[in-house]
């Protein structure tokens, strides 16, 4: 018999700031280091969500765009305080690494040009490389376990990389594909069946509770837009800002780095808000951030107004940018998380949307090959050639122009991460110093 004391204890309010405070400043190491501390704070060390609700709900932010890791937060503080809780929490999730990191984009314009500071950033370049590449690894071993995961990844990053298609169609392909075969054919995902008692208790069907979040949080994202678009129009950049990164809400789903991809291929190529080097340094600062990896956005914002910034100074411009793109990024997540989390049962019971949410897991893995591809042919070339027939179009680099110092800090950087397990930090840290070092020493060895 179930008794009062085998209940979790629901926390004050209190102790639910106090809580998710300390999360939000200790919040590195991505989205799995993330979602292991907040396991230890509140299911092992507090003991305010039990088990396997934890699970249930971490299998349910998995299958929404953006940073699971915050929608996670988020869900818990709903969770055990309603919506005041569910907003402090992932607020606080949020705000440590944002601040962090605004302050980091603008140390980063101060201080363009100046020679230590592009030397620093030659190592973290080459950090990221292996960093990413580690999360190809990672990922790929975790999510393609039958042949079509594995076809739907390799057709994934042939139709980025070699196609150059735009990266929401890959999505959405992937997300059709996944529904499909698990209507039909669910063993091709390697699916497992659902058991009678699968998804544990049923949620009901809170219909009212759902309209009224979609319609609230619905109009507080477009709010900012609205305003934009009333006193600067269509054509500034602040709502090319918070456009570009309201679609890249919607279809960002499979984590940060598989949006960086999309972003990467728009914010540089499309928009040319970045050169392709910048948005390699902007991944390397959100790396030394607490709180979701998403966080880079804010850094490709402020560069983009601090840029294009009439009738703005830069500053004011740059400041505006980045809160705009945080808004965009972040305001999405807690809609989905209030609007579908009264249905958190019943979503994870639809055999459509396990497929669907399976092959853009498989699809991920190819963006991310993509993306690791990207930053390779960027951060060890100088100088790139497009090649374009019929409807191929890729980037081949030009070998004479290979950067002797990117790739021996790549080498130093893939060392340090696989052979002798660097942690992320600590792997920036000396790789940020080995470029400054290279370039201190390269002119007296006449190697540089």
């Amino acid at each position: 018999m179930t008794t009062a004391t085998d209940a979790p204890p629901s926390p004050d309010f209190g102790a639910l700031v106090r809580c998710f405070t300390r999360i939000g400043f200790l919040s590195f190491g991505g989205p799995a280091g993330q979602i292991a501390l907040m396991h230890r704070e509140i299911v092992d060390d507090r003991q305010w969500i039990d088990e396997g609700a934890f699970l249930h709900a971490l299998n349910f932010c998995s299958l929404l765009p953006g940073p699971e890791a915050q929608q996670l937060a988020t869900w818990i503080g709903w969770r055990l305080h309603g919506l005041a809780g569910g907003l402090v929490a992932g607020m606080l999730f949020i705000l440590p690494g944002a601040l962090l990191m605004l302050l980091l984009s603008a140390l980063y314009v101060a201080a363009a040009g100046v020679g230590w500071f592009e030397a620093l950033f030659l190592g973290i370049k080459a950090a990221v490389l292996a960093i990413v590449v580690q999360a190809l690894i990672r990922i790929s071993a975790r999510a393609l376990t039958t042949p079509l995961r594995r076809a739907i990844a390799v057709s994934a990053f042939a139709a980025l990389a070699i196609f150059a298609l735009p990266f929401p169609v890959v999505i959405l392909a992937a997300l059709a594909t996944g529904a499909a075969a698990a209507r039909w054919r669910p063993a091709m995902l390697g699916l497992a069946p659902l058991g009678a008692k699968a998804g544990g208790k049923d949620a009901g069907q809170p219909w009212r509770q759902s309209l009224s979040a979609l319609m609230l949080w619905g109009m507080i994202w477009a709010a900012p837009l609205l305003l934009i678009l009333l006193l600067l129009g269509r054509d500034h950049v602040l709502w090319d800002i918070g456009a570009f990164f309201s679609q890249l809400a919607v279809v960002s789903f499979g984590g940060a780095y598989a949006a960086l991809a999309y972003m990467a291929q728009e914010g540089v190529s499309g928009l040319g808000w970045l050169r392709p080097a910048e948005m390699a340094d902007g991944l390397g600062l959100a790396e030394t951030t607490p709180g979701p990896l998403i966080l880079v956005t804010q850094f490709v914002g402020f560069i983009a107004a601090w840029r294009d910034a009439a009738p703005f100074t830069p500053w004011i411009a740059g400041l505006l940018g980045a809160g705009v793109t945080l808004w965009a990024t972040f305001a999405p997540c807690f809609l989905w998380i209030f609007t579908f989390a009264p249905w958190i049962d019943r979503l994870e019971r639809a055999p459509a949307v396990r497929g669907a949410l399976a092959a853009v897991t498989a699809a991920v893995v190819g963006v991310i090959a993509n993306l690791s591809l990207w930053f390779a042919l960027h951060t060890l070339f100088e100088r790139l050639t497009v090649v374009s027939a019929g409807p191929v179009k890729a980037q081949l680099p030009m070998l004479s122009s290979l950067d002797g110092a990117a790739a021996a800090l790549a080498a130093l950087a893939f060392l340090l991460l696989f052979r002798w397990r660097f942690n992320v930090l600590t792997l920036l840290a000396c790789c940020a110093v080995g470029g400054i070092l290279w370039t201190l020493l390269a002119p007296l060895l006449d190697f540089g």
